[in-house]
């Protein structure tokens, strides 16, 4: 017997065909979703552990700033003890200076000379007097600058003759000398560091002023 087949059958086909690519379109869809909301719970919660450490970088921030502050705190204690102790040395060093100032008068200066004055503005101190000849002078000058551990920079001032008066017995020529030299301030008065020797610890003077 043959059999005949009346009914559309290409229509049939195409409609199975749509509903095939609609049913793939859909699972494609959903899959398209499901690949959507993981990634974006993915991100959520890589964004979430990010906030977590960004938290606890603020907290750390925090806890740093906070340290700074006790370090700028005591850096600042630091430096007001340092200036009161400063202030103090200085006052113990002012209060010692005019005998440090005499006592190395005397060790530096040589024989054939006699100060006269001596005056202190500050830390410059000024000093006339009078010299047998310039050589003594310049040895004066010499022992300020280069073998004192209290005074420093000497400038010469003046220098000029001064001849006595003939009713004298002695008509030597004499010369009238004024100078300047500062005073040296000392970190620590020791002396095996090169600091200026105590008074108490000079030699004794070859020559009174």
């Amino acid at each position: 017997m043959i059999l005949i087949n009346l009914l559309p059958h290409r229509e049939e086909r195409r409609r199975r065909r749509k509903q095939a690519f609609f049913a793939a379109l859909g699972v494609s869809a959903c899959a398209g979703l499901l690949v959507v909301a993981g990634w974006y719970l993915v991100l959520q919660s890589l964004m979430d552990q990010q906030r977590e450490r960004n938290g606890e970088l603020t907290r750390e921030i925090a806890v740093l700033d906070n340290q700074i502050k006790d370090i700028a705190e005591l850096r600042a204690e630091i430096d007001s003890l340092k200036a009161r102790q400063k202030a103090v040395e200085d006052l113990q060093t002012d209060r010692n200076m005019p005998v440090h100032l005499l006592n190395e008068l005397v060790r530096q200066t040589p024989e054939g000379v006699y100060l006269t004055s001596i005056r202190q503005d500050g830390d410059n101190v000024t000093l006339t007097g009078v010299a047998q000849t310039n050589e003594r002078v310049s040895e004066l000058l010499r022992n300020t600058a280069n073998s004192s551990g209290w005074l420093e920079r000497p400038e010469l001032l003046e220098i000029k003759a001064n001849t006595p008066s003939r009713d004298k017995l002695d008509p030597k020529r004499l010369f009238d000398f004024s100078m300047r030299v500062a005073l040296k301030r000392p970190q620590a008065p020791d002396a095996k560091d090169g600091a200026p020797v105590p008074a108490g610890a000079a030699s004794a003077p070859r020559k009174s002023s």
